[in-house]
């Protein structure tokens, strides 16, 4: 199966955007190389701003380029757009509900061998907190030039989050995503995986894993964390009454605690998290530090088995 990163696709849709769109900028925070916006400021430099290693002026820049009609798209690290600049983006584009859009490279433990420091595992949870506030994570490379689209013709703040590392391509290019609507891409009677990002490939090993088996899990990608599809989650509470979240984010207050809100309210089913264990990561390889925190198709064939006793 091929490989690319979303950051790939955050480069060359951006551009395409730019292209078509004279309203398109780019506010980039020093990191166009590590982003891939580095053509973009080669071949449209008027629609094209670096601010330096400041990621909270560039939310207010952002904010003013919006109040004057023009689409911002923040560029930077997920650690810096969704932490440093926090209360920038609160302030400045949430409240007023402008048009900023935030595109993050390097979510979650991707950064690797980079350590805690750059690894962003909360900034899901931080962002989906705030009023206004749309947070997206697209699955694989097709997903993310398919979504980086929508969030420029969608109203007011979005913030996506994209991979460092290559991660498999699961979509045709043709395929069409809505924001606010998981995408089904199994049906099981048995159990129900709910993943995102980079996750979801892992979410569809183990499907296979427990089909071999003779257990039927059905399959969503839920690339919207913010708004979450209800109508999605109800369907599989319904349906299997038990979920397993998949998710290369903290536990806490990500998908599985978005999820487990829903079924809250429906006040039946049962849901087990698998994510990042409430931990920091260290600088390790990308699959070791997956499988410290039990982000591989084994937990989740392990897990689906124990929810099902």
């Amino acid at each position: 199966m091929e490989k690319r990163a979303t950051r790939e696709a955050l480069g060359e849709e951006i551009l395409k955007l730019g292209t078509e769109h004279e309203d398109v900028f780019v506010v980039d925070c020093d990191v166009a190389k590590s982003c891939k916006t580095l053509e973009f400021a080669q071949k449209l430099p008027k629609q094209h701003l670096n601010v330096g290693i400041s990621e909270q002026n560039a939310m207010g820049i952002a904010a003013g380029l919006a109040a004057s009609g023009k689409v911002p798209f923040v560029v930077t690290y997920a650690i810096f757009g969704s932490m440093r600049a926090c209360e920038q983006l609160r302030q400045e584009a949430c409240y007023t509900k402008l048009n900023v859009k935030v595109l993050c490279s390097h979510g979650g433990l991707t950064p690797a061998n980079d350590g805690a420091s750059h690894q962003c595992i909360e900034d899901m949870g931080v962002l989906r907190t705030i009023p206004n506030m749309t947070v997206i994570m697209p699955a694989d490379y097709n997903s993310a030039r398919k979504l980086i689209a929508k969030a420029y013709e969608y109203p007011g703040p979005v913030y996506l989050r994209f991979t460092r590392d290559a991660i498999p391509c699961i979509y045709e290019e043709t395929e069409e995503f809505e924001i606010g609507k998981a995408k089904k891409l199994a049906d099981g009677s048995d159990v129900t995986i709910f993943a995102n990002g980079d996750t979801l490939s892992i979410a569809a090993e183990a499907r296979k894993m427990l089909e071999k088996e003779g257990i039927s899990a059905g399959l969503y990608d839920v690339h919207t964390i913010k708004p979450m599809d209800k109508d999605a989650v109800v369907e599989a509470i319904e349906k299997t009454g038990k979920v397993i979240t998949v998710e290369d984010h903290n536990i806490y207050n990500g998908l599985g605690s978005a999820v487990c809100e829903i079924a809250a309210e429906a006040g039946k089913g049962k849901v087990v998290r698998i994510g990042v264990q409430d931990q920091f990561g260290e600088s390790a390889p990308y699959e070791e530090l997956l499988k410290k925190n039990g982000i591989t198709a084994e937990n989740i064939c392990k897990q689906a088995k124990k929810i099902l006793e």
